[in-house]
């Protein structure tokens, strides 16, 4: 029988983590990336420049709503495209094209000591004028390779524009 509801009654206590997705915005008409400078009162990272993202919620995940009942499990497919198309456009503003194209991941703990499991895209912008989230972000750059490295970033940043600025101009 599927779940009828979203719980972790049962799950394992050492086996969770929030899932965050981020991507890479590049923008094909002048071969840049958008960087978002972080809000002061974020847990992570305070007042760095990162990428827009987000993490997967239980919202995400509606009971009554899956994409697919495979037996007594429950499918969302396409729930990280669909996340990250929602947080790019409430963060920055901004609509991408699909498919997104996997960068990388990292497993991390937070100041708060939430375990985190984060998965990075890259994504080409499709439109939109950039307006940052108030309380999230306080400033924005659109910025090459060689930009980027003006910026105070989150460790990690600068590489993934610039692979993700490679892997479309080739």
């Amino acid at each position: 029988m599927p779940a009828q509801k979203i719980s972790i009654d049962n799950a394992k206590q050492d086996k969770l983590f929030y899932f965050v997705a981020n991507v890479v915005v590049y923008r094909e008409s002048d071969k840049r990336c958008l960087i978002l400078k972080r809000d002061m009162r974020e847990k992570a990272h305070p007042g760095k420049y990162g990428v827009v993202g987000g993490k997967l919620e239980w919202k995400d995940l509606p009971i009554d709503k899956p994409t697919r009942v495979n037996g007594d499990i429950l499918d969302y497919e396409n729930a990280v495209e669909d996340l990250l198309v929602r947080e790019t456009k409430e963060e920055s503003g901004v609509d991408v094209e699909q498919p997104f194209i996997y960068l990388n991941s990292v497993a991390f703990i937070r100041p708060d000591e939430t375990p985190v499991v984060l998965v990075k895209f890259a994504a080409k912008y499709k439109s939109g004028e950039v307006v940052v989230e108030e309380g999230s972000f306080t400033d924005y750059a659109w910025v090459n390779e060689e930009e980027v490295m003006r910026y105070e970033c989150i460790d990690g940043i600068q590489d993934e524009v610039q692979k993700t600025i490679q892997i479309f101009n080739t």
